[in-house]
């Protein structure tokens, strides 16, 4: 089973990913915790160049085809060998991300079309923690990390990807499940493990 977790910087959606892992292992499962960009050594060299730096260091085009590279060397070393071997795969951003942060400036389309021609996968489900941006921004900007390049855009930004990113539920309501964030960690790590046992279940049995 393939597992994405998406939302704005700042969202809890890394911890949420780990407390899932974390829980799975303890159960008898045999998680894979990977994230995006990276995953794999070539892709984690890739997520320095795109994460670090100043805002406008790349073209939105150029920014997309960085990300695709990453994640096509991601899906081929990581994703698909755990798959392969009976692993579930969770995953801390995927192409999802791609169709929100690049695909804002007019270039869904592209993001789709290269999608399908370089990554042709989708996640059995998607969580999506949904999170207040001033909450999630001041969180994410307190990380103080030097991977901050997309923080750096602002709140409005923030603020945008929070309604795409709700729209792109709407628009896949069969993979992409909204969770509020806005709520104590344990009470979001348990609403997610219920979904996703339920999820394994019918995979399983179905």
């Amino acid at each position: 089973m393939f597992l994405s977790f998406e939302g704005i910087d700042g969202s809890g959606k890394s911890t949420q990913a780990r407390l899932l892992a974390e829980r799975l292992k303890a159960e008898g499962c045999v998680p894979v915790l990977t994230r995006e960009p990276g995953g794999s050594p070539g892709a984690e060299e890739i997520r320095a160049l795109v994460l670090q730096g100043e805002p406008d260091r790349w073209s939105p085009e150029t920014e997309l085809l960085l990300f695709t590279a990453a994640r096509r060397d991601h899906l081929e070393r990581t994703i698909r060998p755990a798959l392969a071997a009976g692993s579930i795969v969770i995953c801390d951003r995927f192409a999802d991300s791609t169709r929100m942060y690049q695909g804002r400036q007019g270039l869904r389309a592209t993001v789709d079309q290269l999608h399908s021609l370089m990554i042709g996968t989708e996640p059995d489900m998607t969580l999506l923690i949904d999170m207040d941006p001033v909450a999630a921004l001041s969180r994410a900007k307190a990380r103080a990390t030097a991977e901050e390049r997309f923080e750096d855009f602002g709140l409005a930004l923030q603020q945008q990807m929070r309604a795409d990113f709700l729209a792109l539920a709407r628009e896949f309501p069969d993979r992409i499940r909204v969770i509020d964030g806005n709520r104590d960690p344990a009470e979001v790590a348990s609403e997610i493990h219920a979904l996703v046992t339920a999820q394994l279940s019918e995979t399983t049995h179905g």
